[in-house]
């Protein structure tokens, strides 16, 4: 698999994907499958909003148990741990001085990115910049704010 299609994640997003996915096919499908049968029991289906409705939930929910299922087959699990070391990885987390103080941040795939948290993805501007950089290094990143310089102060 190519790291075009990897999907990293950490195990907890990867068990997360795989309850969600459990639900969708043994809860919701069967529930929406039994909606849009009562609607078709209602007769006129052009004029039957309830059925339109359903349908459109049905194509939803299908277009995301394939997405999940994407996922998880492309998935390849990284430990917030496997990053410790003196090189940043997907998993690492890190240390960073700018001219705005220090930040520290995990480095995660875009499925679990979260930048209010502190998680960013290896496939954003920033993230992408650290990886392989080393404690000590300075990087000059191009955001959608301008250009910043952070410092490497310390990878975990």
């Amino acid at each position: 698999m190519s790291d075009e299609e990897a999907q990293f994640m950490t195990k907890e997003k990867f068990t997360g994907l795989e309850k969600e996915l459990r639900e969708l096919k043994l809860e919701v499908l069967p529930r929406i499958a039994k909606r849009i049968d009562d609607a078709r029991q209602m007769g006129d289906l052009s004029e039957n909003a309830e059925y339109h409705a359903a349908r459109e939930e049905m194509a939803w929910t299908q277009s995301r148990v394939n997405e999940i299922q994407y996922l998880l087959s492309n998935a390849e699990i990284i430990s917030t741990t496997q990053g410790q070391g003196s090189v940043i990885t997907i998993g690492s987390t890190v240390i960073v001085e700018s001219k705005n103080g220090k930040k520290e941040y995990v480095i995660v795939g875009a499925q679990e990115a979260d930048p209010v948290a502190g998680k960013i993805s290896n496939e954003s501007p920033l993230g992408s910049a650290f990886l392989g950089k080393k404690k000590g290094e300075k990087i000059k990143v191009k955001l959608p704010s301008g250009e910043q310089e952070y410092r490497v102060l310390e990878v975990k």
